[in-house]
């Protein structure tokens, strides 16, 4: 195999990138973001509002638990995606990838909301409920990793921690579209809400579906996927080369994303249930939403801070402060929010989400395609992403709830785990290497 660019070579000039089009990656990557985040946050508000109830009614007092299996099974689908979508990105270019799994999230999420309830259908119900989850973690399990490996790769380098953190804006305007959507919803009448108004933020994933394909129809592939082409350093089996050669940087990935992952999910979708269980909260169903909805605002300025702040004092110290600072925060956190005080909640959960899980995801946008060298980049971030969010906002989730219910609703089972999560990612980051400015025309790994 011909290398474009050894590590070890003579560095090359940098290839210059249009700008209209570094613009266009950047919008290309926020809708694709936003839409699968809005996805997220739509499908996790609806799972401990409105599922357990509508398709889980005959599991009694389990209904809650299998409602969340039903979150989480996406998870476990992710690393699938990842493997088959990060081969065709290596394999095949960046662009195509991002156009199938736009349409597939998006697609799932509309036809969720045409979907029978078990008083209809019966049984039927929630195997179409799951199969449908399962579609949209196949397509969730290549769109981060498309969006971080997109945006790296048509970013300057000295500026890439803050470009590729600006797609990540999108997480947020979907986390703000998804709670603002049930934020609203929590004031409908509960009758209405379970009866046909639950659908409506499905149904309205079909207009991000259009905006998002539309605009990357017009994006030209990558920079540094089109030198690999020229050269013909493609490889014909990038999976094959990411298990020979990149396992241990697979492992890092995993041991960063958890205390990142994990405690976004348990700020968002395990904290709206949790907020259910505490006696002053009981019936205010709009103020886990509300609470997301506040801190996305924050969320979507502080990641790009963040981004921007590892370009100049590197990657890795940006991360390991931030995993610090959520350990720290963990067991005080959750307690406080059981002191039944709604804007004690809203702050914890601004701190949480703005300030602990953003000062992880700011350096990560670029450190996890500055991982991996270019013919395999796509697969081996992909799977990174997925088996950590399988363990960290899959199965972490399920066995919360379950903890929850067994446990009478304690805060502590909240605080163990977010501290858990976010000492693996705070000991994962003394094996990172600095990969800040790294040229990511390297076929070898940093």
């Amino acid at each position: 195999m011909r290398t474009v660019h050894s590590a070890h070579s003579t560095p090359l000039e940098e290839p210059v990138v249009e700008a209209d089009q570094l613009r266009r990656a950047t919008l290309a990557s926020s809708i694709g973001s936003a839409l699968e985040y809005y996805d997220f946050y739509i499908f996790g508000l609806a799972t401990a509002l409105i599922f357990g109830p509508l398709f889980f009614e005959p599991f009694g007092d389990a209904k809650v638990i299998a409602s969340f299996a039903t979150f989480g099974v996406a998870y476990v689908a992710r690393p699938l995606g990842g493997i088959i979508f990060g081969y065709i990105g290596d394999r095949y270019g960046r662009k195509a990838v991002l156009l199938s799994t736009v349409a597939l999230m998006g697609g799932a999420s509309f036809v969720i909301g045409l979907l029978p309830t078990y008083d209809a259908i019966g049984p039927l119900a929630p195997i179409l409920l799951v199969a449908l989850r399962i579609l949209q973690g196949l397509g969730a399990g290549a769109e981060q990793a498309g969006a971080t490996t997109l945006i790296s790769e048509f970013a300057p380098a000295k500026r890439r921690g803050f470009f590729a953190a600006l797609p990540f804006v999108g997480i947020q305007i979907g986390t703000l579209l998804g709670a603002g959507t049930f934020a609203l919803l929590g004031m409908v009448d509960k009758e209405a809400l379970t009866g046909w108004v639950w659908r409506l933020p499905f149904l309205a994933s079909f207009i991000l579906i259009i905006v998002a394909v539309v605009i990357r129809l017009k994006l030209k592939e990558t920079p540094v996927f089109r030198e690999m082409a020229a050269h013909q350093v493609v490889v014909k089996n990038p999976v094959g080369v990411v298990w020979r050669t990149s396992r241990w940087n697979i492992l890092k990935g995993i041991g960063i994303r958890m205390a990142e992952n994990g405690n976004s999910s348990l700020y968002s979708a395990v904290t709206v249930s949790f907020l259910g269980g505490i006696a002053a909260f009981k019936g205010n169903s709009s103020l886990g939403p509300t609470a997301l909805l506040v801190a996305a605002g924050f969320a979507a300025v502080m990641v790009v801070f963040f981004g921007w702040l590892s370009d100049r004092v590197g990657r890795v110290p940006v991360y390991k402060w931030g995993a610090l600072f959520q350990a720290v925060v963990a067991v005080p956190a959750f307690y406080l929010m059981t002191l039944g005080q709604a804007w004690l909640v809203i702050v914890v959960v601004v701190v949480g989400v703005a300030l602990g899980v953003q000062s992880m995801l700011g350096p990560q946008c670029a450190l996890l395609p500055e991982l991996f060298g270019s013919t395999h980049r796509f697969t081996g971030v992909a799977l990174s992403r997925e088996i950590s969010a399988m363990l960290a906002s899959g199965l972490v989730p399920v066995l919360v709830a379950s903890l929850l219910a067994a446990t009478g609703n304690s805060w502590l089972v909240m605080a163990i785990a977010s501290l858990v999560l976010s000492l693996i990612s705070f000991g994962t980051t003394f094996l990172l290497p600095e990969t800040a400015g790294r040229d990511l025309r390297s076929t070898d790994d940093a």
